[in-house]
């Protein structure tokens, strides 16, 4: 019976396809650091996190019998994905499940600051009365500017159009503009002309950094900005700064770059006390409805993976969508991808009188996947001749 670990207060859902598919299932609730997750993965076959465990190439390598890492969230910069790879680990994630609601809580967030809800709502509560239009405005016929034009960015973009507003939009690579976007050349372009500024940008090391002071000052006097993406990719010393000159006139931000482990631990930020800027807990996915259809997603990912040998959307592993064929025997064979690898396995099989019924390969800048179905049982003297080879990485024998 395979062990799976989950991490992180991941939804019912994922446990309870994981028990129904055999798997011994051990939960806890906060996240771990490295000595303790190298410990806890001893004998363990299946990780479960989401964003705040590391999963670094020292603790793989600990792991000797961990198989796949499931990311209950969009991104995996907390995981190794190179050193998971070389160990032939498969990490899936779960790139659309939570898209709707981080796009309502950027809606909810555009309007509360455009109509600076957040400082009448403060002096409410203090007591003061201060019924006034001063500042606030509707979003209708405002612009609307999305960095990052992915899953998020392009929902959004349609939204915001049905709420009257202008989209442009940057990207680094090309996109398809939705409704009436359109794209801007630059940044720089986009920032002197949008009103409300939204990063959407995933987690790669090269948007470390990417908006700082010099990007806040091209913004327009006066315009909202919106960081739901990632914590590494903002200067919020310098965020707080436009914020205290009034350049900024409100900000949300849901990512930090360093955020407590556990609910209940102390949060810290130079963005704390300011006037109309929204934090919040990295809560923009974290709906009901998206935390119970990403542990549906990932945990079906892992339950395939471990059945059939299926890489189908991992995110380090050479991509093939595979059904279960129980009448067959089949090979899932990970190989640094050089040529001749695939002759040298069927020269294998040939020499073992195995026959091959379907074979299919994947390959994935320098890792090759071959799957192999045969009609009969493999003999151990197969999977150690295969096992043996310099190009192998990882080989399981499923039946």
């Amino acid at each position: 019976m395979p062990t799976a670990l989950l991490l992180e207060n991941l939804h019912p859902q994922a446990r309870t396809i994981l028990e129904a598919a055999g798997f011994d299932v051990i939960t806890r609730t906060g996240a771990l650091d490295e000595p303790e997750l190298v410990e806890a993965l001893s004998g363990v076959q299946v990780l479960g996190i989401r964003s705040k465990t590391q999963v670094t190439a020292a603790a793989l390598a600990a792991a000797p019998d961990l198989e796949v890492v499931g990311a209950f969230c969009i991104g995996t910069n907390q995981v190794d994905l190179q050193a998971a790879a070389e160990r032939g680990i498969a990490v899936f994630n779960a790139p659309f499940s939570n898209t709707r609601s981080v796009v309502e809580i950027a809606i909810a967030d555009i309007i509360a600051l455009t109509r600076r809800l957040t400082v009448l709502d403060k002096e409410m509560h203090d007591g003061v009365w201060n019924k006034s239009a001063t500042g606030a405005h509707e979003v209708r016929g405002r612009t609307l500017g999305i960095v990052g034009y992915g899953n998020i960015g392009t929902q959004l973009s349609v939204l915001a159009e049905n709420l009257g507003m202008s989209v442009v939009f940057y990207d680094t690579a090309e996109k398809l503009a939705l409704g009436n976007a359109r794209r801007m050349e630059t940044l720089d372009e986009l920032l002197e002309t949008a009103d409300v500024v939204t990063l959407h940008v995933d987690g790669r090391s090269g948007n470390a950094g990417m908006f700082g002071a010099k990007q806040l000052a091209r913004m327009r006097p006066g315009a909202i900005f919106l960081n739901l993406s990632r914590g590494f990719v903002v200067d919020y010393a310098a965020l707080r700064d436009a914020v205290v000159s009034g350049h900024v006139a409100g900000a949300a931000v849901d990512v930090f770059p360093d955020e407590p482990k556990r609910k209940g631990d102390p949060f810290e930020s130079e963005l704390r006390g300011l006037p109309n800027v929204i934090l919040s807990p990295h809560t923009g996915g974290s709906t009901e409805e998206a935390q119970e259809a990403i542990g549906r997603f990932v945990a079906n990912k892992i339950r395939d993976h471990l059945a059939t040998g299926s890489t189908n959307l991992s995110v380090n592993l050479p991509n093939l969508a595979l059904d279960q064929r129980p009448e067959w025997h089949r090979l899932a064979y990970l190989h640094r991808n050089v040529p001749g690898v695939l002759a040298k396995i069927n020269a294998t099989l040939a020499e073992h009188g195995v026959n091959i019924e379907g074979q299919l390969l994947a390959t994935r800048g320098e890792l090759g996947y071959v799957v192999t179905d045969v009609g009969s049982a493999v003999a151990p003297a197969v999977v150690d001749a295969l096992a043996a080879q310099p190009e192998s990485l990882r080989l399981r024998l499923l039946s």
